[in-house]
């Protein structure tokens, strides 16, 4: 007999600040518990270590969880010089350490530089891609090296905000499946000292900025679920820059129906989100070639 879910219909994005120190799944479960949530899940790991920005979709945002996984992101980082580790932050074993004494600020702007753009980035071990079948972290783990193959990435600035002693702190905007601490230990190796990364924050998802932390959200739960239900930011705004489609009752009463419409003045291509006429946001359309907009992923709200 298939187990019932329970909890309540709540939907929207919460822009949670997680804590160094705990996985993205217990924040994940334990934002779940609080709005009492039916259905809740994140929108990309940060690994124990790091903090920051992590979108958590609840209910019917849970659909739009996709454009967030493949949202630009922003970080701040340090990276210890001259230090490597077996998982590339501070959590693993030394394996190395070589002195730093002829690295300078010139040298290494010069070696930031060249980290600018596209990347062939090769994953860590310590990830949780998958290696037939099994996450690379789990063989890692078992003091298993399987070959990994490099991914594109792109990174779009990055730029040097101190370096005091063995640390230096970076801010990078990058595309998503970039990893720092690999970003970490190729810069590390550039200017042949190796280096790991021991502080992590994500500051930004796409255009998400503010973020709310567990402290917050308690004081919130205090007085209710309506005043948790407040923070939330409403889904639609993970489609910020697509055009906006408001439908008539009758052609919203058609595209949940799964037909597609003739919009008047409606765009030419591409994707829209949708609207009801009273502002309810319905999901996305895609514009056929024949200037009708079809219904592509619709919410039930």
């Amino acid at each position: 007999m298939a187990k019932r879910r329970t909890g309540r219909d709540v939907h929207g994005i919460l822009l949670f600040n997680k804590p160094v120190g705990i996985s993205s799944n217990a924040a994940l479960q334990r934002v779940k518990r609080l709005f009492q949530a039916r259905k809740a899940g994140h929108t990309g790991s940060l690994d124990n270590l790091a903090s920051g920005l992590l979108p958590i979709c609840l209910g019917e945002a849970t659909k739009l969880s996709g454009f967030l996984l493949e949202a630009d992101k922003h970080y701040r980082a340090t990276f210890t010089l001259g230090v490597t580790t077996t998982t590339g932050d501070a959590i693993g074993e030394i394996l190395q350490t070589r002195p730093i004494d002829n690295i300078d600020r010139k040298r290494i702007d010069e070696v930031i530089q060249s980290f600018i753009g596209p990347l062939q980035q090769v994953p860590p071990m310590h990830s949780a891609i998958k290696h037939q079948g099994q996450a690379l972290y789990k063989l890692a783990r078992q003091g298993k090296v399987v070959e990994r193959q490099a991914r594109p990435v792109m990174i779009y600035a990055l730029t040097v905000q101190s370096f005091v002693e063995n640390g230096l702190s970076v801010e990078v905007d990058c595309s998503k499946g970039t990893y720092i601490r690999t970003l970490a230990e190729d810069i590390g190796e550039a200017l042949g000292c190796g280096a790991h990364v021991s502080a992590l924050h994500r500051f930004g998802v796409g255009d998400y900025r503010d973020m709310l932390d567990f402290e917050t959200l308690e004081q919130h739960a205090e007085q209710g679920l309506e005043a948790l239900d407040n923070l939330l930011a409403p889904m639609h705004t993970v489609l910020s820059h697509w055009p906006y489609v408001k439908l008539t009752a009758e052609l919203t009463y058609y595209v949940q129906q799964g037909q597609a419409v003739q919009v008047p003045r409606a765009p030419t291509s591409g994707r829209v989100k949708l609207f009801a006429d009273d502002d309810r946001f319905l999901g996305i359309g895609q514009v056929l070639d024949d200037g009708r907009i079809a219904p592509r992923r619709l919410v039930n709200l």
